[in-house]
């Protein structure tokens, strides 16, 4: 099947112009909301929120069985889904509001819209359901596991949602009734979860590729040679996506020219960068396989300090202010100074770690492969 043609909505000029001035609804960090497992539909990692110099453990709550997908909180709600095949609605005290049971194992991120939560299972279904009550509004079903958070994009008219499969498609679902709008064919499986930028889904998969696909139709704008595998997502801004491989190259490329600006990779141990990186004004933040914490310059890639973590970094790091919100799979959870890289607090959970922390004001949220969400802030 042709990756191109499979699209259902046919544009003329005056219904694209009409597009283009439509204003672009996001989502956004807020310090009260973490609503997309990476703060902001670009997807780069990034919240305005104040959190506690010296964290304690507030509670734990347990679950059947691992937790590997990062929690995400909005409007007092912790929505988490775990191994044991249950989405969680828990409160900021531990308690749990409400348990949908799905039927197969949980690893992707949620994403809360308009008090709504979507989120995949490995069954390769994508589930709506009302945030505060738990209430599921419909389920739209791919022909394979879903690994990656949904994201969402509006222009005020419509409302869309895009996830990947392990079917190779990215699908385009209507946000409020869960009909499919169009699938883009790739070449492989889609692990990650697609940036919207520009009114584009730009996302990589295990084709190898860092595709540019339009977001009210599927259609390709471009696509760019990466590495051979993409296991995460790309932090895109300014026209550039920052984006890790399999092969242990992260690279910054220009979306718009399709071509290279720099790239880096430990050659001594070419382990692969598996989570999404974190961008600050003059900086770009990510953890690797080969257990260092990566701080480049993003002009020119040049590393301005690396940290031996002592464990795998397959969690996005999370940038609150002046520090990193680090976890590992030694699982250690860590606040980092964005200057030097010096480790300003830690805590043992003594459980892996793979799914980065919800960050909000005065609470950090994280979930271990023991099956429990962990919950620290002020005493």
């Amino acid at each position: 099947m042709s990756r191109n043609k499979r699209y259902t909505i046919k544009l003329t000029p005056w219904i694209i112009a009409a597009i283009l001035l439509f204003p672009l609804v996001q989502l956004s960090a807020q310090s009260t909301c973490w609503s997309n497992f990476r703060g902001n539909p670009e997807l780069t990692g990034v919240t305005t929120a104040n959190i506690p110099k010296n964290p304690v453990l507030l509670w734990n709550f347990k679950t059947s069985d691992a937790i590997k997908a990062a929690p995400v909180v909005c409007d007092g709600t912790i929505v988490v889904g775990s191994v044991d095949g249950n989405i969680y609605g828990l409160t900021l005290d531990g308690k749990m509001r409400w348990k949908i049971n799905t039927g197969n194992s949980i690893e992707a991120p949620a994403l809360i819209v308009d008090n709504t939560v979507y989120i995949g299972d490995l069954d390769g279904a994508l589930h709506a359901i009302e945030l505060h009550t738990g209430k599921v509004l419909w389920t739209y079903i791919t022909e394979g596991q879903i690994m990656g958070a949904p994201n969402y994009y509006t222009d005020g008219k419509n409302h869309i949602l895009v996830v990947g499969s392990y079917d190779y498609y990215l699908h385009g679902v209507d946000a409020k009734t869960g009909k499919g709008l169009w699938k883009f064919e790739s070449d492989n499986f889609i692990n990650g979860a697609a940036a919207i930028y520009e009114g584009n889904a730009i996302f990589g998969g295990c084709d190898g590729l860092l595709h540019k696909v339009r977001v009210i139709d599927g259609y390709e704008v471009s696509s760019q040679e990466v590495a051979t595998y993409v296991a995460g997502s790309p932090a895109i801004e300014n026209g550039r996506a920052y984006v890790g491989d399999y092969d242990g190259q992260f690279t910054c490329l220009d979306i718009n020219s399709s071509k290279v600006v720099w790239s880096f990779q430990n050659m001594e141990t070419q382990l692969p960068f598996i989570g999404s990186p974190s961008l600050s004004a003059k900086r770009v933040y990510i953890g690797s396989r080969d257990k260092y914490l990566y701080c480049f310059n993003k002009s020119d890639g040049k590393i301005e300090w690396k940290v031996n973590t002592r464990g795998r970094v397959d969690a996005s790091p999370v940038l609150a202010g002046k520090k990193l919100v680090v976890a590992t799979m030694r699982g250690d959870l860590l606040l980092v100074s964005l200057s030097d890289g010096l480790t300003l607090w830690s805590y043992e959970l003594g459980t892996p770690i793979t799914g980065n922390p919800a960050v909000i004001d005065d609470y950090i949220v994280v979930g271990g492969e023991d099956g429990r969400v962990y919950c620290f802030g002020k005493k």
